[in-house]
């Protein structure tokens, strides 16, 4: 009994004297994330960023807000512009951007190239697919940990034809080991759902297998301007819990991906977005305020990204354009200083 209390107090004195290990420097441990549009210098953007110096802008300002994670495209357009040709220039600048400031990245493989044929949304040809996304994470395995599985691709815009996830549950199947060959450690995330998100859930669930996704993603959209939104957006978070339960996952993350909505200075009927009016800037402030609240205290719930960090201009030609925390000309909304302050509290002390 004496030789057996020695032994345990000296693996107790060494535990205690051991470092801890080292902690992934691509995944910060925090659940403030944005949707910036970094690498969108394209005509059918209107250029957004089409100068480096606005993307150095736009992180230092994302920085001082206490942003800890990006989400951003990782066009297969641009990073394979000819068929088995891959130039990763851009994208490596972007990402030393980021990461130079500390600040993590969730990169969305997503969209066809030109060379392709057809149109950007079409279902990928999945072998030409897979050889894009595992060249991708190759090359950006010591920077990004996270890799979403295209965008919305239960939305009609995003993922043709809609075939009940038929054709993207067979890409995911089969594109999750491809990655994990390439980086074990990488984490497959959801492509982010956007509609009817228990039963596009469980559609996957049964399609695609559970073992195809680390991560939850979904687009929880709700209006901040109805009586009822927080109300809405639980509701969607109980929903997607109980079909994670239904099949025996419900340890995994959730990510709300992509979630905000626009802040005007006038509500009109040209400034309206999809759900209805557009909110003031200070509407929208209060739902930025509101939104990294309560939310982050439902199990489960580990990161929230705020779509979108900067206005868009006239890209959508309606209220979506003024998705931003901070508008088109760099300066600041109210929105903005809502964000900082919620990424800048305090931590709660843990409990006894």
């Amino acid at each position: 009994m004496k030789r057996r209390f020695c032994v345990v107090a000296i693996l107790s004195f060494l535990m205690t004297r051991l470092p801890a290990a080292a902690e992934d420097p691509r995944d910060p441990d925090s659940p403030y994330g944005v949707l910036a549009f970094l690498p969108w210098n394209h005509d059918w953007n209107n250029y957004h960023f089409a100068k480096p110096e606005d993307i150095v802008r736009a992180a230092d300002l994302m920085k001082n807000a206490g942003v800890k994670m990006v989400r951003m495209d990782f066009l297969w357009a641009d990073i394979e512009p000819e068929n088995g040709r891959f130039d990763f220039a851009k994208y490596d600048a972007i990402v030393k951007i980021l990461r130079d400031r500390d600040m993590g990245v969730l990169g969305i493989l997503e969209y066809n190239p030109l060379w392709r044929g057809g149109s950007y949304n079409d279902a990928p040809d999945q072998e030409l697919y897979i050889r894009y996304a595992r060249e991708v994470v190759k090359h950006f395995n010591k920077d990004v940990k996270y890799w979403e599985i295209w965008n919305e691709p239960d939305h009609a815009t995003y993922w043709q034809p809609q075939d009940d996830l038929t054709a993207y549950s067979a890409l995911l199947k089969a594109v999750a080991p491809a990655i994990k060959k390439e980086d074990p450690t990488a984490m497959i995330v959801l492509g982010g759902l956007a509609q009817e998100y228990p039963f596009r859930l469980r559609t996957i669930y049964k399609k695609a297998g559970r073992d195809s996704f680390d991560i939850i993603n979904l687009h929880p959209f709700v209006d901040p301007l109805a009586a009822n939104h927080m109300t809405t957006l639980k509701g969607i978070y109980i929903s997607v819990k109980r079909v994670m339960n239904e099949f025996d996952d419900e340890d995994k993350p959730i990510w709300f991906s992509e979630v905000g909505c626009p802040g005007v200075k006038k509500p009109d009927a040209e400034n309206s977005w999809w759900l209805g009016r557009s909110p003031t800037e200070e509407q929208q402030a209060a739902w930025v305020t509101e939104l990294y609240g309560d939310p982050l205290e439902w199990p489960g719930v580990e990161r929230i990204f705020w779509a979108f960090f900067r206005d868009t201009g006239k890209h959508f030609g309606n209220g979506i354009d003024y998705f931003g925390l901070i508008r088109e000309d760099f300066s600041t909304k109210p929105a903005y200083e809502a964000y900082r302050k919620v990424a800048h509290r305090p931590a709660a002390s843990p409990q006894p």
